[in-house]
């Protein structure tokens, strides 16, 4: 028996012991709001998707063709649309597809203090709210399809169609559900240790499986790709890390997945010294990096701090902030470091920022990481940040150049101009962004690849296309033609926006609770059955 069966067969005994007063109510309609609604909290969510991470990283390490994806979300309609669009593409599965939160989209897009640069000044619940919201809208998405085939199955009842009522059954029984990992990022930490795990404890509550938390100072937290950096000495980092262990332990998530990412690539800056106890230990290593002068009593300066290193006083350089910088150069090693530090006390994946998408860069630190962690994967930033044309064209030109290619008929600097579209230097860079992923999930160790705005910049995108012709000389062309007719041809869900709204739900509640007496919305006169 099906478990759909089982459970009418289950509330139908409840009914029966509850004798006349519940006899109004319906066994089956009872069933499917509970199909409808498998999971019933966002900790429930969490343990569900963290399997799924465990398993997809355990497939990765035994095949790197089995990496992930994600696209970053800032609402949750659009990661509703997103999941949809993926079973309705690749087969009524959405194997190794989750969504990203992203940080920067929710400074952007989602504080109340209007758009903010992503630096940690939105409201931290925020990113709370956010993933409760995406999980609301997943949810509601595996409502709406179960709903959709409980009419069909009602309807092959009605004509006695046995062969159809069979067919649906084992959809509803075999149903997919729309709800996947999140991988959430909680930015710097919105504070001290305990703020971190506070904050990491409602994003669990929410449903979060995996936090991603980067080794910046939190109160000078900058966006990856922006200039004035500064991370924090290790153990402060690790604090951090362990908070949200203890976040997720708490809540009864054992296999919680933490991302750790560094940002040293492009951090010249520290706040602070390390604390060091003995030579060689993780402090001193630290400070190592810093850029330093050695002195003497006679010639230090007031207000000069001053540290030991090699048997001799050196004095770090400090500038006007009263930040310390780091020796220029150093921002790979710094990265190595880090990203074994964070493995070996809790992460258990890392994130390395860079500047530009080169897998050779990439591939070396993290080489050089699994010297000390065999097993390392890398979570990756597929950046909009990151002009992909520029950068691939001339990694190309720059292969063709040392080969000893004539390459007199480009100018490097200007690769991006349109003239050099059709030539074979374009298609070659285009070939290797397309396989951009696969080929760094191979040499480079990425289980993952992210994009952080996408939808930032397709809403735009679109917007500025839409307004652009109804505003035009197109009309309400510009809309039927770009828009909706575009939503018919390609079955998008959302050309019935009464349905996508849950109106199609609502009537069947309405039928359950009231019966004939019901007042439904979606009888012959919607106009959303102008859409078949």
């Amino acid at each position: 028996m099906s478990q759909y069966k089982k459970e009418i067969a289950t509330l139908e005994a409840l009914i029966d012991k509850n004798g006349a007063a519940w006899h109004a109510i319906n066994a089956e309609s009872a069933a499917r709001m509970r199909a409808q609604n498998r999971f019933q909290n966002g900790i429930a969510i969490a343990k569900y998707t963290a399997d799924i991470m465990r398993r997809d990283m355990d497939a990765y390490d035994a095949d790197s063709t089995q990496y992930t994806q994600s696209l970053g979300c800032w609402h949750g309609f659009i990661g509703q649309q997103k999941m949809i669009s993926i079973k309705k593409h690749f087969e009524n599965n959405t194997d190794r597809k989750y969504l990203y939160l992203s940080g920067w989209m929710v400074a952007a897009l989602r504080s109340e203090f209007g758009p903010l640069p992503d630096q940690s000044m939105h409201e931290k619940t925020s990113v709370a709210a956010l993933i409760a919201e995406l999980y609301t809208f997943l949810r509601q998405a595996d409502a709406r399809e179960l709903g959709g085939l409980f009419r069909e199955l009602d309807a092959a009842r009605d004509a006695d169609d046995t062969a159809t009522e069979t067919a649906i059954q084992a959809k509803v029984d075999g149903f997919v559900t729309h709800v996947v990992p999140i991988i959430a990022d909680i930015d710097a930490g919105f504070g001290n240790a305990e703020a971190t795990y506070l904050m990491a404890k409602q994003m669990i509550e929410a449903g979060a499986c995996c936090i991603q938390i980067e080794n910046q100072v939190s109160d000078e937290k900058q966006c990856g790709h922006q200039d004035g950096k500064v991370t924090v000495p290790h153990e402060d980092f690790l604090a951090k890390i362990r908070a949200v262990r203890y976040a997720f332990l708490e809540l009864g998530i054992d296999n919680g997945i933490i991302v750790a990412r560094t940002d040293s690539l492009g951090a010249g800056l520290t706040k602070q010294i390390a604390v060091t106890n003995v030579p060689g230990d993780l402090g001193d290593q630290y400070n190592a990096f810093l850029d330093c002068e050695e002195v003497t009593l006679e010639n230090m300066g007031n207000g000069d701090l001053v540290i030991k290193q090699d048997g001799k006083l050196v004095r770090p350089k400090r500038l006007a902030s009263n930040l310390f910088q780091f020796k220029a150069g150093t921002g790979e090693e710094r990265c190595v470091l880090d990203c074994i530090t964070s493995l070996q006390n809790g992460a258990d994946l890392i994130w390395i920022e860079t500047e530009k998408p080169h897998i050779a860069q990439i591939g070396s630190m993290v080489n050089a990481v699994r010297e000390a962690v065999p097993n390392a994967k890398l979570v990756y930033n597929n950046s909009p940040s990151f002009n992909w044309t520029l950068n691939f064209r001339q990694q190309i030109f720059d292969g063709l150049q040392k080969a000893g290619n004539d390459v007199s008929a480009y100018n490097r600097a200007d690769l991006m101009n349109v003239k050099y579209d059709e030539t074979q230097l374009a298609t070659d860079a285009d070939e290797k962004i397309r396989t951009f992923q696969a080929d760094s999930a191979r040499e480079a160790g990425i289980f993952h690849h992210l994009i952080t705005l996408p939808t930032y910049h397709t809403a735009a995108l679109s917007t500025d296309n839409l307004a652009k012709e109804y505003f035009g000389d197109a009309g309400m062309l510009g809309y039927v033609a770009g828009v909706q007719r575009k939503e018919i041809r390609e079955g998008i869900a959302c050309v019935k926006h009464q349905n996508m709204s849950g109106s199609d739900m609502g009537d069947d509640h309405k039928e359950y609770f009231s019966g004939d007496a019901a007042l439904k919305a979606g009888g012959k006169d919607n106009t959303m059955n102008q859409f078949g």
